[in-house]
């Protein structure tokens, strides 16, 4: 068996294969230890927060070592595969059966990746500060932190070196809210992370006292340990898509002010129009549906009222205009509700609008939405009428300005030309942010889009 040396095994780490990822659940190994892989090669697929991604291996050589199991939960910059890159023989396998370990091997010294190649996702591009832009950290710095403040409130040790805490912006504002001092409480979060449940736990403390304390009383009996009954019910794990999801619509809840307005329209002639569309030479092949129609009533309300597509610039107090939409549909999909969006929506035709909707929808089902697919969204449309709701008070996507809602279209006795008709009707929800939009810009938005499902006619007219 051909010797290794360390300074020949190379260690692919986990990348950042969406903005601001932190983790992806490694879903299946492509590779064993002792096959020979190439530059480019796939060597596994991996599930992030939002989509699954295949990671190409960035060099030549033979795998040494896999370094998690499949199902595994790896954060962002952990080395997941070695691969020896001397040229030599592949090394024979451990006799142990599983290809895989459950925890990571002992940190090696850290290697300058080759000359001029920087391992990233086939199909995106090399970030020159993504490096730098999240460093790698440890429970080391938060959890002796936290035990020299918690030394400092018992009454020994020394707090006067203290660490920044580690929290994320909601839970920095929630204790901003209550008056929390973040260097004074000790995180229960995994890295020592401190949660909202931290931060409510420390208002709930009172102050520490200077008075000689009482002698100790005994101990209060520890609080009786929950029993689930495995044959009624079953825990499944919050990660990937669900997630985020449910991390994404915490921060909007409680960062951005929503604001929920309604109203029912008459949409018989869009319906009718609909089924014009299908018939039309240039539509042949293509997905025609009443939602092509309110995306693009969206788009033209839009341009008419630009000032909603905005977005809120917490860091540095400024809202920033969009000049562009990027139109998001929420779809429903195996790994759970994602929201790609169709960059630059407002210059498509409607044939092209469709054309967009309809690969949107087929991706999305198919799985293989791309991450980069369900960033930097505007606006964005929810189609809760195809489960037979009326309608929602939806919540915004993260950096958002405004999200509709539209609910199930049904045939229902209507006021029309002063007699009561059957007529197709729908209730449309318009969610948005107040910080951006006031009751009138938000109001003037709705009422065109129903105005111009009402009398589809406006499309050409106001567009």
């Amino acid at each position: 068996m051909t010797t290794m040396t360390e300074a020949s095994v190379r260690e692919f780490k986990m990348p950042d294969v969406g903005e601001g990822l932190t983790e992806a659940e490694i879903l299946k190994w492509y590779v064993q230890v002792g096959d020979t892989v190439t530059d480019g090669q796939v060597v596994c697929e991996v599930e992030t927060a939002k989509a699954a991604v295949e990671l190409p291996i960035p060099y030549d050589g033979v795998v040494r070592e896999l370094r998690f199991a499949e199902g595994t939960t790896v954060d962002v910059g952990t080395s997941i595969i070695a691969v020896d890159v001397s040229g030599g023989a592949a090394p024979e396998p451990a006799p142990a059966a599983a290809p895989a370990l459950a925890e990571p091997a002992p940190a090696e010294p850290e290697e300058a990746e080759p000359q001029g190649r920087t391992p990233v996702l086939v199909g995106y591009g090399v970030a020159a500060s993504s490096t730098k832009r999240r460093p790698r950290k440890g429970p080391e710095v938060p959890v002796a932190a936290a035990q020299a403040v918690q030394a400092e409130l018992n009454g020994h040790g020394s707090a006067a070196v203290k660490e920044r805490p580690l929290a994320k912006p909601p839970v920095r504002k929630l204790a901003k809210d209550l008056g929390v001092d973040l260097t004074l409480v000790t995180p229960s979060g995994p890295d020592g992370i401190i949660t909202r449940e931290d931060v409510h736990a420390a208002v709930a403390v009172p102050e520490p006292v200077t008075e000689t304390p009482a002698p100790a009383a005994a101990p209060a009996p520890a609080p009786a340990v929950a029993v689930y009954d495995s044959a009624r019910e079953t825990r499944v794990p919050v990660k990937g898509v669900r997630k985020a999801t449910a991390q994404a619509m915490i921060g909007s809840a409680f960062t951005a002010p929503h604001v929920t307005e309604f109203v029912t329209v008459d949409v018989t002639r869009t319906m009718k129009l609909v089924e014009e569309l299908k018939q039309d030479k240039e539509f042949q092949g293509l997905r025609v549906n009443p939602l092509l129609l309110i995306a693009k009533a969206l788009l033209v309300a839009i341009k008419r009222n630009p000032e909603v597509n905005a977005s809120w610039d917490e860091a540095a107090q400024e809202i920033v205009l969009k000049h562009y939409v990027n139109l998001g549909i929420a779809a429903a999909t195996p790994r759970g509700l994602i929201v790609p969006n169709i960059k630059d929506a407002q210059d498509k035709t409607l044939p092209q609008l469709s054309a967009a909707l309809g690969e949107l929808v087929t991706t999305a089902r198919e799985g293989k939405t791309s991450p980069a697919a369900m960033q930097s969204g505007t606006v964005t449309i929810t189609n809760v009428g195809v489960f037979g709701v009326d309608t929602g008070t939806p919540i915004l996507n993260p950096g958002e300005s405004a999200i509709l809602a539209v609910g199930a279209i049904k045939l229902q006795p209507w006021v029309h030309k002063g007699k009561v008709k059957p007529r197709q009707v729908t209730t449309l929800a318009l969610s948005f942010d107040h910080r951006l939009v006031d009751g009138e810009l938000g109001s003037k938005v709705l009422a065109d889009v129903a105005a111009i499902l009402e009398q589809p006619k406006r499309l050409i007219t106001w567009a």
